[in-house]
């Protein structure tokens, strides 16, 4: 079911569409209110205002046109147009042809399904970023892979017939009976959701029918490369306490190649995932005895994670903030304050009753920095306070949206609050911009999307003008470092505008990673005030900001970026000492200390194995530098060394080494 309902399209009761627009070969207007086009064997009439019909005027249609933008909206080659709008025709190959032609592939999967699954029952089948899915009850429970194979030969065969989409728009009625006759209970809860301004519209492919928007290819023929990729559980509308359905996952194109590259990216991809490489390196776990979503860091995580926090703390510091500390929970009454338990209580944890008052484990830290900064009067000569805690959280995650490190239920946010006066939000704002680029380039980040999202429409708190003029100070301040962003109209927080500012990673996937966020709503709800040059009290304004995001979130994001193989200065280990025989040994202990006192992460490797397994195996460690000690390195006192980034370096003196070492693996200067 697609998002928005359009207008019906025919003359009299008959449905007109769009097919084989390719075989057009000329067209003329006849004295009726029909566009008439003659093709090779056929003869097809269309409303006038049809999509189809006035791009075909326009002489604008090619062989693989699959539908228009009218106005900036895309819609099929069935929908009417009104008299004035602007229409251009889309081609396959176009950006915006994939939603179309991954929502029809979804569609076709939906036939299959029930062709191979009788009594099977749809929901709904949207396209989504990269591809589409479809929601199935299925009194058996998911899909194994060998059905979903069954379900593309399925597909195919389904394809070979070249039926058109055929669009319908029904009374609520007519509908009602249709998917009652049809026992699609789904469809009946779907259909009572349309607003009653909105029209009811179908989609025939062939026999088959559902209740969907649209827009959809104007025939089968134009999918030509799908895949199904896995089956999952997901509950209906999401709601745990609604029944578990089970969902098929698939990808389509507009050709075979674009479809290949994909798939070649997908398996990239896998091979990058941060849980299967988490696991092969010994990085961290996660414990069903304790509970989903909760992270068990093991030595060499831990060790990463140190590492990006010790970096983290001392580039605040030297960006003028100073490190607070807070409690893990909180009474009710401050989230009733804040607002959590009016906006955000169903992402929040149930309360724990303790001495007759209940508390909520914080899903946020603001609260308790607020808290902090009402402790004690504050000047205008105070401000701006800038403070900054790795503060662990906790959010109510469902269990079908838990995933790895990337979507957990426990987490370390690197949150920071300034607190300022309206005269220095704009030159606060640069400097955060200026340090979220800089703390994300030094972790290799440096391709970025940076968005200003809006308030959103239903759940809001605060003055719409004061609103406007938050927005207004994000995006002056952006512009006055040069910085390109683009609009995310309702995709702010419930109390305030925010930047939100994506990371682009090594095989093009984009993450959404630092955010700031002006508040003029909370300094109010808690009633911050401070003392102005002319001795009155006026209302301080906030900004939230997290450059790094979630630390496990994050670290899920970099293990994936760089595939494990992190660089000198973040990897646990820096350096493997190989020796090729015993007698060896003793020289690599002996440097092994001398690395240590120097504060380098050295193992070493003195299994009774050949060198050439100890090299493998230092390789699938993924440690960036390995050095072979044999008879020349002991008598000569030095190692042989290699490098994932530098290759073979050959021999090195031991001070030498160390020196390399020291370069090589400093950290970024903050």
């Amino acid at each position: 079911m697609g998002e928005h309902y359009l207008d019906t399209v025919g003359v009299g009761s008959s449905i007109l569409l769009v097919p084989n627009l390719w075989k057009i070969f000329r067209f003329f207007r006849r004295e009726t209110p029909s566009i008439i086009f003659k093709m090779s064997n056929t003869e097809i009439r269309y409303e006038k205002g049809t999509a189809g019909a006035f791009l075909a005027e326009k002489e604008q249609l090619r062989h693989d046109t699959i539908a228009a933008k009218v106005d900036g909206k895309v819609i099929d080659l069935q929908t009417s147009v009104q008299d004035g709008a602007t229409v251009a025709p889309i081609q396959a190959s176009d950006d915006e042809a994939q939603e179309v032609i991954r929502h029809s592939t979804a569609h076709v999967m939906a036939d299959a399904v029930q062709r191979l699954f009788p009594g099977t029952k749809v929901t709904i089948g949207p396209s989504i970023e990269n591809g589409f899915y479809y929601d199935f009850d299925r009194d058996s429970g998911g899909f194994t892979e060998e059905e979903l194979a069954d379900i593309e030969k399925e597909m195919q065969a389904i394809l070979k017939d070249n039926k058109p989409f055929v669009r319908k728009v029904v009374s609520r009625d007519d509908a009602r009976r249709l998917f009652s006759g049809m026992q699609e209970n789904y469809k009946l809860e779907l259909l009572d959701a349309i607003g009653d301004d909105v029209p009811v519209t179908l989609y025939y492919h062939g026999d088959w029918v559902d209740l969907c928007a649209g827009p959809h290819v104007p025939n089968t023929k134009f999918i030509k490369a799908f895949k199904l990729l896995s089956s999952a559980g997901a509950y209906w509308r999401g709601d745990a306490k609604n029944k578990m359905l089970s969902r098929i996952y698939g990808t389509a194109f507009s050709d075979k190649k674009a479809l290949r590259a994909h798939l070649d990216a997908l398996e990239e991809a896998k091979k990058r995932d941060h849980r299967k490489l988490g696991k092969e390196l010994d990085l961290f776990s996660i414990d069903d005895q304790i509970g989903g979503g909760l992270v068990l860091w093991h030595p060499k995580g831990a060790m990463v994670r140190t590492l990006i926090e010790n970096h983290w703390r001392s580039a605040h510091m030297k960006h003028g903030y100073e490190l607070i500390m807070t409690p893990h929970v909180g009474r009710s009454k401050l989230w009733e304050t804040s607002g959590h338990l009016e906006n955000y209580a169903d992402d929040m944890y149930a309360p724990m009753d303790i001495e007759g008052n209940p508390y909520y484990i914080k899903p946020m830290n603001c609260p308790f920095h607020i808290a902090i900064y009402r402790n004690s009067l504050k000047s205008y000569r105070d401000l701006p306070l800038r403070w900054a805690e790795l503060g662990t959280v906790y959010r109510f995650e469902r269990s079908g949206q838990l995933h790895g490190l990337l979507r957990v239920r426990g987490f370390t946010q690197d949150d920071a609050h300034i607190f300022m006066r309206l005269d220095q939000l704009e030159d606060e704002i640069r400097r955060v911009v200026r340090f979220s680029l800089k703390l994300l380039g030094d972790y290799g980040f440096t391709d970025l999307d940076i968005m200003v999202a809006t308030r959103p429409e239903e759940k809001s708190i605060g003055d719409p003008a004061v609103w406007e003029q938050a927005e207004a100070a994000l995006k002056s301040g952006l512009e006055a470092e040069g910085v390109a962003y683009t609009i995310d109209e309702g995709g702010g927080a419930f109390y305030g505008p925010k930047i939100d500012v994506k990371i682009k990673d090594a095989i093009g996937r984009v993450w959404q990673c630092s955010t700031v966020q002006v508040d003029f709503n909370l300094p109010e709800r808690f009633d911050l005030s401070y003392i102005g040059e002319d001795s009155g009290k006026h209302r301080p304004v906030m900004i939230h900001r997290a450059l790094l995001g979630s630390i496990e979130r994050f670290f899920g994001i970099m293990l994936e970026h760089y595939a494990g193989a992190f660089p000198m200065w973040l990897a646990p280990v820096q350096v493997s000492l190989l020796t090729v025989a015993d007698r060896h040994v003793e020289f690599a202990r002996k440097l092994e200390s001398a690395l240590r006192e120097k504060q380098f992460r050295v193992t070493v490797n003195t299994d009774n194995e050949k060198l050439g397994a100890k090299i493998r195996q230092t390789r699938l460690a993924r440690i960036p530098a390995m050095a072979v000690i044999g008879d020349r390195e002991v008598e000569e006192g030095g190692v042989s060394l290699k490098t994932r980034a530098d290759g073979d370096l050959g021999f090195m003196d031991v001070e030498k080494f160390i020196q390399f070492l020291e370069e090589k693996a400093a950290a970024p200067e903050i």
